[in-house]
């Protein structure tokens, strides 16, 4: 009884935009309470954040619908937190109309800092939220006002006795294995000074890993679940694409082949990363497994991974590792492009394809395996803890995979929100002490 009527008292939290819970995770990992209030007009969002933080007040309605001085019940609000829809800012939208209604998001920030006056503010967005401006008749930004608006924006929390700042940040730097950059702005009114958290992560060839002041950068490699299968790319039901068989052609030859290091998993399979789709003709997207992972986007599943199957030179088991081959030959040398299908121009490394050295001994690659990234895959690459329920919501009800990936591709990495609110809010973080369901949060 104690501990609920200290409750009412304790400022609140709200995340607007709260989408599947991102933010809320990483606000969760730095104070050890789950957010007050979670708002968001997608159901399908809504039930997989109500069932990974079910002590928290949901709001399924548009954020312009929600009354701030309603929801917040004259309780004192410590945090509001927003990341508004993006994709009208962001690179891949190029030059096509945008909706002023999803543009103009933004706005809600400073109608919380007008009605209930939380002490901080902080907004995530892609980092072209900075060039946010009038858009023309036609629905296209107007390149002549570009960023006129954000400095509107800017101006009216400043009004309201707000102040601000922002800065672009790499998920990469605080823990999350994915290089996913956003921009992030503070506003604060408490009389405080905003604060940047300091990476905890680095480049492993840097000076500050190797003096370990940071930790190294998770890799891609890390969150892989390499208990799953790869189903061989031949004698596929449905041929796979030309310009996929380049990609993991290119893969192979560069990080099984070319590499004096391989990366090796059980059962003798040389792995690398794929990046499908973006209309990549010549295959060039292949990825580093001793990388971060890139930037997962809501559009759909884009990374996969590829693995080679090794044998011992002069096994007995030779016959896939001549098809084998003559793939890789097909898609190297002078003819980079060429059809499968067409006889094979002449390339003059031709014994070369096909042999990889691991450890001082030759081995031939035997078959190649390609599966698409799974869910729980990418939503470890965001940051997000392994517990993290993403294919149920509340209900029991199952969401399919193209879901879950949409809600992964629209998260916020938790690592962002908790190193910023331990930054900013250090007064409400338990800094390494059980929360209230006796989980440690470090």
């Amino acid at each position: 009884m104690i501990f609920l009527q200290l409750n009412l008292f304790r400022e609140i939290i709200v995340d607007n935009f709260a989408g599947g819970g991102g933010a809320s995770t990483g606000i969760e990992l730095a104070t050890g309470l789950s957010v007050d209030v979670a708002i968001n007009h997608d159901p399908d969002a809504i039930a997989m954040h109500k069932v990974n933080h079910p002590d928290t007040e949901h709001y399924c309605e548009s954020v312009w619908d929600i009354d701030p001085r309603a929801v917040v019940r004259g309780r004192k609000t410590a945090l509001v937190w927003l990341s508004p829809d993006c994709k009208h800012f962001s690179k891949a939208k190029g030059g096509k109309p945008v909706e002023k209604k999803i543009r103009g998001l933004a706005w809600v920030a400073v109608r919380w800092a007008a009605n209930v006056k939380p002490r901080v503010i902080i907004l995530e967005n892609v980092e072209e939220f900075k060039t946010w401006g009038p858009v023309l008749k036609d629905g296209r930004p107007d390149p002549s006002k570009k960023g006129k608006t954000f400095k509107s924006f800017v101006k009216a929390l400043e009004r309201q006795g707000y102040i601000v700042d922002w800065r672009e940040l790499k998920a990469c730097d605080y823990g999350a294995p994915t290089i996913r950059k956003r921009l992030f702005l503070i506003a604060r009114c408490d009389g405080k000074s905003i604060v940047w958290p300091s990476a905890t992560h680095g480049d492993p060839k840097s000076e500050e890993v190797r003096k370990g002041i940071l930790k190294p950068y998770r890799t891609s490699g890390q969150i892989i679940d390499w208990s799953l299968s790869c189903v061989s790319i031949f004698d596929r039901p449905k041929p796979l694409s030309p310009n996929t068989m380049r990609r993991i052609a290119r893969g192979v030859q560069k990080f099984v082949i070319d590499t004096p290091r391989p990366f090796i998993t059980s059962k003798d399979r040389a792995n690398t990363l794929i990046q499908m789709g973006y209309g990549d003709p010549e295959g060039r997207r292949v990825l580093n497994l001793n990388k971060p992972l890139g930037t997962i986007t809501a559009g759909g599943n884009k990374f996969a991974v590829a693995s080679a199957i090794l044998s011992p030179k002069g096994d007995s088991k030779n016959d896939k590792s001549e098809r084998v081959a003559a793939f890789l030959t097909k898609y190297y040398g002078s003819d980079i492009g060429q059809s499968i299908h067409d006889p094979l121009h002449t390339v003059t490394t031709k014994d070369r394809f096909g042999l990889v050295t691991v450890k001082g001994q030759s081995h031939k690659i035997i078959d190649i395996g390609l599966r698409m990234l799974q869910p729980h895959e990418l939503f470890s690459a965001m940051g997000f803890p392994s517990n993290y329920v993403i294919n149920k919501d509340y209900e029991g009800k199952t969401y399919s995979k193209a879901k879950q990936v949409a809600r992964c591709g629209n998260a916020v990495p938790p690592p962002f929100a908790e190193h910023l609110v331990r930054a900013n809010l250090p007064e409400l973080c338990n800094n390494g002490q059980k929360d209230f369901r006796g989980i440690v949060v470090s």
